[in-house]
């Protein structure tokens, strides 16, 4: 009954479409353009009803405005402490949102910004629950901390580690071939990332995107998911004491990872 589909925007962009084929619904994540949702809309046939925000940076808001013109009864559902004041529908963290028999809960994920959700559902679409993590969460990476502090995204990186390793990992971004150059200079020993990396080449060589992830990937691949593993603590203490940085709990030690990433 349902799928998702990737619209790409700008030029990294991924505003994320759930569609009821059944109904002719279609729910979008994140929309920062409008054109190109509604050029996906009329080629399927299909009428938006709901907009998901996670936070309010323009390149995920930029486009709610328009898609408002065009469907006037969407609702628009997002945080409502936020900067971004353009809900229908204001949520919470712990609340739920219902789409088409679909609930999903309201996860908060502060760090990339402080009004940060993420919307996950354990009912399984494409065969697997589905998470819409906005920019909390990357392929191999994770969002630069515009507004929160290290320990806030580590621990909203450690809620969305807890989810089922099959959940799949819907972001914002195709950031991942330069989430995994850092990640391979950071573990530059790690088989499994050094295939990964050559496996994620050639789907971009061929056109295609490197998400959905999965959240087993992630703790499997990712180093800001990876802050207790004893090579990437190793690798981080070697860049510290380079830098001049505590690197004595899991929070300093994912604060090197991403004072790492941001220098790199």
């Amino acid at each position: 009954m349902f799928d998702i589909q990737a619209i790409p925007a700008f030029s990294d962009n991924y505003i994320w479409c759930l569609c009821d084929r059944s109904s002719g619904k279609a729910l979008v994540v994140d929309p920062g353009q409008a054109q190109p949702v509604e050029d996906y809309l009329e080629s399927q046939q299909l009428v938006l009803d709901t907009i998901l925000v996670t936070h309010h940076h323009p390149d995920h808001t930029g486009g709610i405005a328009g898609l408002a013109k065009t469907f006037p009864n969407v609702r628009i559902t997002g945080p409502e402490d936020s900067p971004f004041k353009g809900t229908t529908n204001p949520i919470h963290p712990g609340d739920e949102v219902v789409w088409q028999g679909l609930t999903f809960d309201v996860m908060a994920v502060p760090g990339h910004t402080l009004d940060h959700v993420a919307y996950y559902s354990e009912t399984e679409i494409d065969d697997r629950p589905v998470l819409f993590c906005g920019d909390t969460l990357f392929v191999c990476g994770c969002g630069r901390l515009f507004e929160g502090k290290p320990e806030q995204m580590r621990q909203s990186l450690e809620s969305l580690r807890a989810l089922p390793d099959q959940t799949g990992v819907y972001c914002a971004h195709e950031y991942t071939l330069a989430n995994l150059r850092f990640a391979r200079s950071w573990l530059p020993d790690d088989k499994a990332l050094e295939q990964f990396e050559q496996d994620c080449q050639a789907r971009r060589d061929r056109g295609e995107p490197t998400v959905p992830s999965s959240i087993g990937a992630e703790k499997t691949l990712n180093p800001f998911m990876r802050w207790d593993q004893p090579e990437v603590i190793e690798s981080a203490r070697q860049y510290a004491a380079r830098q001049g940085l505590p690197c004595d709990s899991a929070d300093s030690v994912f604060a090197a990872i991403r004072h790492g990433k941001d220098h790199f």
